[in-house]
């Protein structure tokens, strides 16, 4: 990773104009958005629908080819509800599309094209009209799905559970387990007695971490100039360490 030549300032700024952009065209299309965003990108990322409500610490990183993707498409106007909760991550490429109702638990982990979705949207003989079952889908607390996870209608994944890259989930999850594969299957038993760290821990207060972050920026950013990183934008080959 190369070394952020911005002063703080600069840095400081960019994140205010951000900020602003999140609360300009993506806080009011949720129906709740939580303290501290740390959206990257908001501009690729996608929130659609009613009812979508995200906690705070929300982090999701958008990207101009694998946008983000947030979505509720109820079966009437007003119908169908996502709940985010504290701390999640979405990776660039995440969809999340729901028909009646999809729940995130707090501190949960999804990687680069991970898929969720309540629902088939048609079936196999009447490809116009969705089925009559509703199927919601809850992801518990601290769950992580891998690069390229898919979790279909229905599902209950539960607490601290790992869904390992490409697979698919068709059926529920217990607790502290590894499942992988296609339909996925229970590969691993997790620990309970080891210690661990989450994303709930670790945005447990939003505001305490978030005045770490930017202690830390003022002093890791403390000696850089404007000059030479306005150099930097010019002539990007002064970047190189030397």
């Amino acid at each position: 990773m190369r070394a952020d030549l911005r002063p703080y300032w600069v840095k400081k700024a960019w994140l205010n104009c951000r900020e602003a952009w999140i609360d300009y065209f993506l806080r009011p299309r949720c129906a709740s958005l939580g303290a501290h965003p740390n959206i990257m990108n908001p501009w690729w990322v996608d929130i659609a629908g009613n009812n979508i409500h995200i906690g705070h610490s929300f982090t999701a990183v958008g990207e101009a080819a694998q946008r983000i993707k947030i979505g509720v498409w109820g079966r009437a106007q007003g119908e169908g509800k996502i709940t985010i909760g504290n701390g999640v991550l979405l990776s660039p490429g995440v969809r999340i599309a729901c028909s009646d109702e999809i729940t995130i638990g707090d501190g949960v982990m999804m990687a680069n094209g991970a898929y969720v979705t309540d629902s088939d949207w048609h079936g196999l003989y009447d490809r116009v009209a969705r089925s009559d079952l509703v199927t919601p889908v809850r992801l518990g607390d601290n769950v992580w799905l891998g690069d390229g996870a898919k979790v279909l209608k229905g599902v209950t994944i539960g607490e601290n559970s790992v869904v390992a890259a490409g697979a698919v989930v068709t059926r529920d999850v217990p607790d502290n387990v590894v499942v992988a594969g296609n339909p996925a299957q229970v590969v691993k038993q997790l620990d309970t007695e080891t210690p661990r760290r989450t994303r709930a821990d670790l945005y447990h207060d939003p505001y305490a971490t978030a005045d770490f972050y930017d202690a830390v920026d003022r002093e890791v950013l403390s000696e850089n100039t404007f000059a030479r990183w306005l150099w930097s934008c010019i002539y990007p080959a002064a970047r190189r360490e030397k």
